[in-house]
């Protein structure tokens, strides 16, 4: 699967545009990772147990993302993005989205 953030790839020509695909993680916080976290701002710097959060959050939606334009014959998505957003006190989606499409190797 090719994913890209532009609108097109060099060496390939699409051949059939699917359409909107897209993967949602919904993610909470702990309470541990919370109490991790405020020792963490404490000393300043990167908080970690957010980074790993944030990260697993994004792999997640991507993964889903693929999944979903696989299972609609996809073998590349263009323009790809992710949008985050809060729901709740601790609780945040993370979207990745773009456009599945086909591919063809341009000879």
């Amino acid at each position: 699967m090719i994913v890209v953030t532009t609108n097109e790839v060099p060496g390939y020509r699409v051949v059939r545009t699917i359409g909107m695909v897209r993967g949602l993680s919904v993610r909470s916080r702990s309470v541990i990772g919370n109490i991790g976290a405020s020792i963490q701002i404490l000393f300043g710097g990167n908080i970690t147990v957010y980074t790993r959060l944030a990260e697993q959050a994004r792999q997640e939606a991507f993964d889903l993302l693929i999944e979903n334009a696989q299972a609609k014959g996809a073998n590349a998505i263009l323009a790809m993005r992710y949008d985050a957003n809060e729901m709740a006190a601790a609780v945040t989606e993370v979207l990745a989205y773009g456009t599945a499409v086909v591919l063809e190797e341009i000879r």
